[in-house]
């Protein structure tokens, strides 16, 4: 009988250690997450994004490595920045240049149960890819060097998420003043195919963690943390649409930026990097018009432009909060 009691009686103090230690795990996993989320904002529009931090050559000259930060974000968060002007090239031929106001990164600061301030850092666009003849994503560099330690940590396995499967998202809700909400819900769908411009459509995956805009551009992640894609569109709180990483790993791979989702990668001088070019010119026959997939799933971006000042642009998911 003493013996049963004391089988018992580990069994009881092993359940209960095994509970703290998983709670434990949550809170540092969640923690993780709000230090590498940061609110981007872009003109009058407000979205979200994810931190990387690598340690890079400046130049071919140099023998010292410095900490700089790029963070990951939606093709149409920033792309009120863009600006296309013509040139003649050399050849005599008219040559369209695509150039980027920088973007704002703000991280908030938070001591003890309570905001007590913000960082606000200058972010330059380096490479960008449209999100109706693209792949809707963003890689920008922070203009201050070191400007934090955290890293995001990309989901590298081949298979598929599961639906089913727990995940987490942190985003801007309603642009600034809901930066580093967290939500969570599962997946609920792969390989949406949408037909948003050209080609023969789009691959997302479809989720149920709670969006609303400004999450656009927010990293979306499982339960241990690991980055599984970007929140993009939305059709009400909880249907909402993932770039999945897959994709932006075969983006990464083409633009030959692998080491922007994985350190083992081998990566550029930050010289080498800063000349790089964005991505996709406006297209000559694109008027406008969103698809009805778009339509159905609009941006969850947050848009601060005054009313009065409001010009077409494409149908977005409004604020429901008066």
């Amino acid at each position: 009988m003493n013996r049963l009691t004391s089988i018992v009686s580990l069994i009881v103090v092993y359940v209960y250690l095994s509970g703290v230690c998983y709670a434990q795990d949550e809170n540092k996993v969640a923690q993780h997450l709000q230090d590498i989320s940061v609110t981007i904002k872009a003109g009058y529009s407000e979205g979200s994004g994810v931190i990387i931090s690598r340690e890079l050559l400046l130049s071919s000259e140099s023998s010292e490595k410095i900490k700089v930060n790029f963070v990951w974000t939606a093709g149409h968060v920033v792309d009120g920045l863009r600006s296309t002007r013509t040139v003649i090239d050399s050849t005599g031929k008219p040559k369209t240049i695509i150039e980027f106001k920088d973007a704002q990164v703000v991280k908030e600061l938070v001591e003890e149960g309570r905001k007590v301030g913000e960082l606000k850092m200058d972010a330059k666009v380096i490479l960008y890819s449209d999100a109706r003849d693209g792949e809707d994503l963003a890689l920008l560099l922070v203009r201050k060097r070191g400007f934090v330690d955290q890293n995001t940590e990309f989901y590298k396995e081949k298979n598929n998420i599961p639906i089913g499967a727990s995940l987490l998202h942190v985003g801007s809700l309603l642009g600034q003043a809901g930066a580093n909400s967290m939500t969570s819900g599962i997946m609920s769908q792969v390989g949406r195919v949408l037909n948003l411009g050209s080609g023969d459509g789009t691959v997302f995956d479809q989720t149920t963690v709670t969006a609303f805009p400004g999450s656009s551009g927010g990293g979306v992640f499982l339960k241990d943390g690991k980055y599984i894609g970007m929140l993009v569109r939305g059709s009400g709180e909880t249907f909402n649409l993932i770039v999945p990483i897959r994709r932006m790993a075969k983006w990464a791979k083409d633009r030959k930026i692998e080491w922007a989702l994985d350190t083992s990668k081998p990566a550029p001088t930050i010289d080498a990097i800063k000349n790089m070019g964005p991505e996709n010119a406006v297209l000559e026959n694109n008027n406008g018009e969103e698809s009805q997939s778009a339509t159905l799933f609009p941006f969850l971006i947050r848009t601060t432009k005054p009313k009065s000042l409001k010009r077409f642009e494409p149908l977005r998911y409004e604020d429901k909060v008066p």
